[in-house]
């Protein structure tokens, strides 16, 4: 069964066009990446699955749920519910400055989930383990790397127990040193089959980690499917002029 199922979505800012009927779907344990050149409308389309934009027309469904039907909303507190299954994690890390590694990760289950202090320190010490930084857990944010940042927004995303996770190019402000040990932490958790959509410009990572590839261009899906055929056979004339210029 499709865990996020999206149909006829269409977004607009005045009279441009940002997102036109896009219509697909993301089963349990894929690993979709969204490639396409900037400005085609990716981040937009990965925000209005988590209600950080909202749509004008189509709806979104996840696990089965309706966060929206023919454009209209569910409920604010059926739409948390609903947009809590999914963890995102941004481009530019999104941590608070004022607060050290553990306490980012340990702020918003103390809030919204109420789970007791053992339990949260104990999950937040298994991911910062998991992601490599466990002896960094004191450490503020002004003292880490680029790359140490974005796996403390990781398992930050973790610590909410998602089903799904959204990545919105989360290796783009990192230098290229730096992206490979963000780039393995999300292998690993594709190999523990958790379901990931992620809109890069890692076209490596794209064909050897995505279970399906998702082209978009001017809002629209282009083309998509199976890695391996889309990138050495592509169909369509805009992605295979998009894929020439990348993988250059």
């Amino acid at each position: 069964m499709a865990i996020i199922e999206v149909s006829n979505l269409s977004k607009s800012y005045g009279t441009l066009d940002v997102l036109k009927n896009m219509t697909f779907h993301v089963e349990k344990g894929d690993v979709v990446a969204v490639i396409g050149p900037s400005g085609s409308g990716k981040s937009t389309m990965l925000r209005s699955l988590v209600h950080l934009e909202t749509i004008d027309g189509g709806g979104i469904s996840v696990d089965g749920e309706a966060l929206v039907k023919d454009g209209v909303y569910s409920k604010p507190q059926e739409i948390k519910r609903i947009t809590s299954k999914m963890g995102m994690v941004f481009q530019h890390f999104n941590l608070f400055p004022h607060l050290t590694v553990k306490q980012n990760l340990e702020l918003a289950p103390k809030i919204v989930k109420g789970e007791s202090s053992a339990d949260i320190a104990r999950r937040s010490a298994e991911l910062l383990d998991k992601v490599g930084l466990a002896s960094r857990a004191s450490e503020y944010p002004a003292r880490l790397s680029g790359g140490q940042k974005q796996r403390v927004a990781i398992a930050r995303a973790l610590m909410m127990n998602p089903e799904i996770l959204l990545f919105d190019e989360p290796t783009s402000a990192l230098d290229p040193e730096l992206t490979g040990e963000v780039l393995q932490v999300m292998k690993r958790l594709a190999e523990e089959h958790m379901t990931m959509m992620v809109v890069t410009h890692e076209m490596g990572f794209a064909r050897e980690v995505a279970s399906r590839v998702m082209f978009m261009d001017k809002g629209e899906i282009v083309e998509a499917g199976h890695p391996e055929p889309l990138f050495t056979n592509p169909q369509h004339e805009r992605t295979r002029a998009f894929l020439n210029i990348s993988l250059k």
